[in-house]
């Protein structure tokens, strides 16, 4: 089944891939919180609620980073290699805005639709 991991559940993925997280100095909190989409390279600005990251150092070669936060360079986004499951360590889903991820939900519907296929 496919995955589609949100803030906590970024880093739940991660975890149970085997990474491991980190508490941040300083807690990523608030909208305009500014991430890279590094297949794009499209700047996203984020609405953001979480004191922990995951650790880059101990990513399984199975996990790629695909969003980085600008401001402290830690992964906002993961991608499975060879599963359907990606995460976000923030919150496409805040209605209020910003509304620059909201992409994110229709490639898990197309995640989705290929699974049922």
């Amino acid at each position: 089944k496919p995955i589609f991991g949100i803030c906590l559940g970024h880093q739940l993925l991660a975890l149970a891939c085997g990474a491991k997280t980190f508490k941040l100095k300083f807690g990523h909190r608030g909208a305009n919180q500014p991430v890279q989409n590094l297949d794009t390279q499209r700047v996203e600005i984020t609405a953001q609620n979480h004191g922990f990251a995951v650790e880059e150092a101990s990513l399984p070669a199975d996990l790629e980073v695909t969003h980085r936060h600008l401001n402290d360079d830690t992964i906002a986004g993961l991608r499975h290699r060879t599963h359907a499951a990606f995460s976000v360590q923030y919150h496409p889903e805040a209605s209020a805005g910003p509304h620059d991820s909201e992409y994110l939900f229709g490639d898990f519907l197309d995640m989705l639709s290929v699974g049922a296929k």
